[in-house]
């Protein structure tokens, strides 16, 4: 039976113990999740601190654009966005977002310009999931995979969608060189928005 729990436990870690490396096996067992016998210990983190309770979290979705990332065919651990309740106002936290579907799968394979139109469409879709719109984003980080080919057509379609919202204060904003984690993306945006709680 605890052969059984252990391979259990491994598999929800979707890693393979017989191939850690002497640096792994050392890091993990300081973050006390590998025993000596490089066995997999239960987490001794509560999921809510009795002294503290930690900020509460939302997970937004926004399924009929774009899926969730741990529903891609390898999956990724992270949330689309997470709303944030502080006080009277709401806060979004909106992870880099690109020119993903419904069905987890890259749009317009090669067209820069659409990828960065059907991100647009994603973060518009992910604001409205909760009552938000482009005029409560503060922030943006604007990740490209090639930022010197790619720049010029990125700032005029962003100045361009940003006009026709009519955004004044535009948000504040970085844009990034960087290798995305899927070879066909060309574009990544995150993005944070605040607004009062109604």
């Amino acid at each position: 039976m605890e052969n059984i729990l252990q391979a259990k436990k491994e598999k929800e870690l979707l890693i393979d113990l017989n191939k850690l490396t002497d640096g792994e096996k050392i890091e993990m067992r300081r973050l006390g999740i590998l025993s000596d016998e490089n066995k997999i210990i239960e987490s001794v983190y509560p999921a809510i601190h009795e002294e503290r309770p930690p900020i509460e979290k939302h997970v937004v979705h926004a399924p009929h654009v774009i899926n969730e990332a741990y529903d891609y065919e390898k999956p990724s651990s992270f949330s689309r966005a997470l709303r944030l309740d502080l006080g009277g106002y709401k806060v979004l936290v909106i992870s880099g977002t690109a020119s993903v579907n419904e069905e987890g799968k890259p749009e317009h394979i090669g067209d820069f310009k659409a990828q960065l139109w059907r991100t647009y469409l994603n973060i518009t879709n992910i604001l409205k999931a909760e009552g938000m719109t482009w005029h409560d984003v503060v922030r943006t980080t604007n990740y490209l995979r090639d930022i010197e080919r790619d720049y010029g057509e990125f700032n005029k379609i962003r100045t361009s969608f940003f006009r026709w919202l009519g955004l004044d204060p535009l948000p504040a904003a970085t844009g990034i060189q960087v290798r995305l984690c899927w070879e066909t993306l060309l574009v990544e945006i995150e993005a944070y928005a605040i607004c009062k709680n109604s």
